[in-house]
This record gives C-alpha cells, structure tokens and sequence, in this order.
C-alpha cells in the first residue's frame, strides 16, 4: 500500500502598510480554500500549517489542520532549517509542500495526480518552476537530510537535484500549477477572475477594487491580432500559451529570469536594459513609447526596481501595482506608476507572477479565440 503523502505549507509574514495587510486577508482565503481541496484528495494524510498568523492558525486549526509551532525565533527564521525539523520530528516521507497563498487555481484532479506520482517513486523531486518553484513534491523526505537546507523555499527543488543527486522534474505547466497570489497585481487577476475560490472570492469582492485597468487588457486580449507589451521576466511557456489559444502579436523583452534564485538580487547584479532605456528618456516617454507600439502592456516592474537599486519596501512596490503613485515616496517610480496609471492603453504592473501565471489566468478565461 503507497503511503501517504503529506501536505506543508508554510504562511508567514508581518505586514504593516494597508496593501500589505489586504493582501495577505486575502492570501488567508486563498490558503483556506486550498485546505479545503486538500481534505478530498483521497491520497493526502495529515496536513501542517506553519504560520505565525494565531487567526489564521485558528481557522485552519477548525478545518482539521495540524499548526506545527515554530521552534525558532522571526528573527531567526530559516525556512529549510524549519522544513528539517518538521519532517525529522513528525516522521514524513512523501511531502507536498506550498507556500501560502501559491496555486489558488489548483484543482482536486491536479493535486491527486500529483499525489499519484509522488507516490509510484522511490526517490525524486516534482517543481513547478526549473529556477524558482513555490510548488515542490519530493520523497522521500529525508533527502533534506543530504542537503545545507536553502533559507528560501523557491531554491529547493534545485538544492535537492543538484546537492542531493536527484532527479527533478516540472509538472505539467497548468493554470492550476502556475498562477501564484504573489503582488497586488495577482489580486486583480484574482478578483476579476471566474476561477476564484468561494472563500477568496467572497474576501476580494468586500474590498471593492478597481478593475478598470484589468477590464481594459481583457479587451484587448479579446481581439483580433492586437499589439501586446510584456516585459521583464517572461519565459517561453506563457508565450506559447498565448499563441496557442489567442489572436495577439506580442512584442516581448524577457530578462533577468531567475534573478532571485541565483543570487543575483542579492549580490546586487541585477541589470535591464529597458532600465537603461528608461534611464535616458525619462517615464513619460517610455510610456510614450509603449502607447506608440501596443494596445496594452504587462511589466514585470521588479527587474526595474532592482536595476535601480531601489530597494523599495513591500507597501512601496504594492502601492505601485495599484497605480496609487501619490503615496510613493521614489521619484522615478513615482513617476512611472503615475504615467503607466495615466496612459492611454490600459498597463498592468507587477511581479514575475503577473507575466507568467497572470497572464497565463487571462488567457484561459478569454480564449481560445481562433
């Protein structure tokens, strides 16, 4: 008999500005939805919250989870280090592990076929991202044990492949898989979105967003071979979807994929060169640019941010997203969320997860259109 796999899921966090805290309500929802699939896959056992959210904890607690107490310290956090301690403490073998609010779109089927392969293996490790997962399946569990656990959970698929000599493979790319509640521009898609859980969808709809600007790229991506921006991190899968099940023509520069798994934010070598350009023409002419060339663009801003070493905090880049540009206290990004939020085509700005699993949503509730 297989056994059991064993769902982990890690929510933390301490925000302190208004966008922060909205969005992790939300997340709160997402993870809460999320529990509920988990319970009616046949092949999940027990499942392990670790949170340091007592409300969410307490709810999560109501639907049968176990809340797994934190040894270490918030200023000590170290999410390998934890992920060690649980498995080794509480025996597990077969893990399926999600970071908080990932996968808001996965469906009961996906996560029972994930389930099923996890346990036809003897040793092996499933991601949904070859450079950055926030979905990873591995067994057996123990192979944390031949690993320097990594602080951060997006990099542990590829420290168990190519520390622990494992094989990895990448789950068959899916709304399901892909869609990630990351930034407040993920929380657009979300609020706009058909495939929104019932508790996720009863929290987004008290906040009464503006959807005015995701409206307006739905429209586009309606039509008949429209212009389409995309920028920044944006990698083959979601462009072949788009080709595959829409009429666009894309205009796209990808760069700095993987820049946070390798290191590079980090080390502070995070360079664009639509940041160069930015640079020299200033923000209104950049979007000048982009309204010349597209009906609608999506910009990954945080290969920006980071090629101008802003280092923005958290608040700043989500009042960003939501175009709130008189509460930024940065100068260019100031003047960019104002001139993105003012121009004619409608601009979606955010992170990686806008121009993967965002866009990804979009076209799956829009196409195929041929």
């Amino acid at each position: 008999m297989y056994k059991p796999v064993n769902a982990v899921i890690f929510e933390g966090g301490n925000p302190e500005g208004r966008t922060e805290k909205m969005l992790a309500e939300v997340r709160h929802a997402v993870l809460l939805d999320n529990i509920n699939k988990l319970k009616n896959v046949p092949q999940i056992g027990a499942t392990y919250l670790l949170t340091n959210f007592k409300d969410l904890a307490a709810e999560a607690s109501c639907m049968g989870v176990t809340v797994w107490e934190n040894q270490r310290s918030r200023d000590n956090f170290h999410f390998g280090k934890v992920l060690q301690e649980l498995i080794n403490s509480e025996g597990l073998e077969n893990i399926l592990y999600v970071g908080g609010a990932s996968i808001p779109f996965v469906t009961i089927a996906e996560l029972e076929v994930i389930c099923e392969q996890l346990q036809k293996a003897d040793k092996i490790v499933f991601s949904n991202n070859a450079q950055s997962a926030d979905i990873i399946a591995f067994t057996p569990a123990s192979l944390i044990n031949s690993i320097d656990p990594p602080a951060m959970d997006n990099i542990l698929a590829i420290e168990l492949r190519d520390s622990a000599g494992v094989e990895m493979e990448l789950f068959k790319n899916t709304l399901g898989l892909l869609f990630d509640l990351d930034t407040p521009a993920d929380l657009l898609v979300l609020a706009g979105s058909p495939f929104t859980g019932p508790i996720a969808s009863q929290r987004v709809k008290e906040l009464k967003l503006d959807l005015s600007r995701l409206e307006g790229v739905k429209e586009v991506l309606r039509g008949d071979y429209e212009e389409i921006v995309l920028l920044g991190r944006v990698g083959a899968p979601v462009i072949a979807h788009i080709n595959e099940n829409i009429k666009a023509r894309l205009r796209i520069f990808s760069e700095e994929r993987g820049m946070k798994a390798l290191g590079r934010v980090e080390r502070g070598e995070v360079t664009s060169l639509m940041g160069n350009f930015l640079e020299e023409v200033g923000a209104s002419k950049f979007i000048d640019y982009l309204e010349g060339i597209a009906r609608c663009a999506f910009l990954d801003t945080r290969v920006l941010m980071e090629h101008f070493k802003m280092h923005l905090t958290a608040e700043e880049r989500y009042l960003s997203d939501l175009g709130i540009w008189e509460e930024l206290s940065n100068p260019l990004m100031k003047e960019f969320t104002r001139a993105a939020v003012q121009s004619k085509i409608p601009i979606l700005c955010g992170g990686h997860s806008l121009v993967l699993g965002g866009l990804w949503a979009l076209v799956e509730e829009i196409g195929p259109t041929y």
